[in-house]
């Protein structure tokens, strides 16, 4: 399957069972702008929550989030099991239908290893994939490349490429990202690079659409061209992150700056405060007693002292009081 490139300023059609959102001056955003990094629901005994997991999918779209990556750094990819992954993928699309599009981590530090997951996702139903970086060998700028081109060659579906060097030592690099973009299924990136200047110079010149991967970054990239976000804290704040992207589409820029000022306490506490994403949204959900249930060994559980600070910290942002 050849999926079609995306051109500036058009609305082309997008690979099947993806969305491609226009809007005024942008490039389509093949897997949508509102993306949340969706938490793995597990029951209290520790095993995958599958009703839970098509709850909160469902909960995600109808708050706005138009587009679910499942199985990232969020969903505890590391300590789920393959068949988990795919399991997962099946019944969150039983849940949303085809009202959203739904990626699918399968990055692994083994090439085989994340052909043989991106080939499971595909069967299951996901729209694209989510492929991080070969972590922990950190093998150089060429054969990081060779690693994403034979996903991207034997994979049916279209890939978002995961830069996030704090997790794998590994960056992929703006020059390779640019050769990268060549290559007709390789559509998109989740930035977590803290790299703007490096992020301009992709952007500049490819057609890739950008997602920032770091929520306090969600206004600066999309200023700057970015198709969206890819959030964590959009778990908990799904309206209130949608509304910084209408907000400034509507060319209501002040707005904008003001929704993106009024969550950065809420994104501070759950991504800066020194616990995962995993652990603080999961806090957080099973606090507003949404599915989350615990997180898996080697994370433990936030402290209560933990959860009254990020409770608070969602009240201020949203007004919903969790329960305790």
């Amino acid at each position: 399957m050849t999926v079609p490139r995306i051109t500036p300023a058009t609305t082309a059609t997008p690979a099947p069972g993806v969305t491609a959102a226009a809007r005024p001056g942008r490039a389509p955003a093949p897997f949508g702008r509102a993306l949340c990094a969706m938490v793995t629901p597990f029951t209290d005994s520790g095993t995958l929550d599958t009703g839970g997991a098509q709850r909160l999918a469902a909960l995600l779209v109808a708050e706005g989030c138009d587009g679910l990556v499942l199985s990232g750094t969020t969903g505890e990819s590391p300590t789920t099991t393959d068949a988990e992954k795919a399991t997962l993928v099946r019944v969150v699309r039983e849940a949303v239908g085809d009202r959203v599009p739904i990626v699918a981590g399968v990055g692994t530090a083994d090439t085989r290893h994340t052909v043989e997951l991106a080939a499971a996702a595909e069967k299951a139903g996901a729209d694209g994939l989510l492929v991080v970086a070969p972590y922990y060998s950190r093998p150089p700028q060429d054969a990081v490349e060779a690693y994403f081109r034979e996903i991207a060659d034997v994979s049916g579906l279209p890939l978002m490429l995961y830069d996030i060097p704090g997790r794998t030592g590994t960056r992929i690099e703006p020059e390779t990202m640019i050769r990268l973009a060549e290559h007709p299924r390789i559509v998109a990136v989740k930035d977590c690079a803290y790299d703007l200047l490096g992020t301009q110079r992709v952007l500049a010149r490819t057609e890739l659409a950008y997602h920032a991967g770091c929520d306090e970054y969600v206004l600066a990239l999309y200023a700057i061209g970015a198709a969206g976000y890819v959030s964590t804290v959009a778990n908990v704040a799904p309206r209130q992150f949608r509304s910084v992207l209408d907000a400034f589409d509507s060319g209501d820029t002040e707005g904008a700056a003001l929704g993106q000022r009024r969550l950065l306490p809420l994104v501070e506490s759950m991504m800066s405060a020194g616990l995962p994403g995993a652990v603080t949204a999961k806090a957080l959900l099973n606090s507003l007693g949404r599915p989350a249930g615990p997180v898996r060994a080697p994370l433990r559980p936030a402290d209560r002292e933990a959860v009254d600070g990020l409770r608070a910290a969602l009240a201020r942002v949203t007004g919903e009081v969790a329960v305790a």
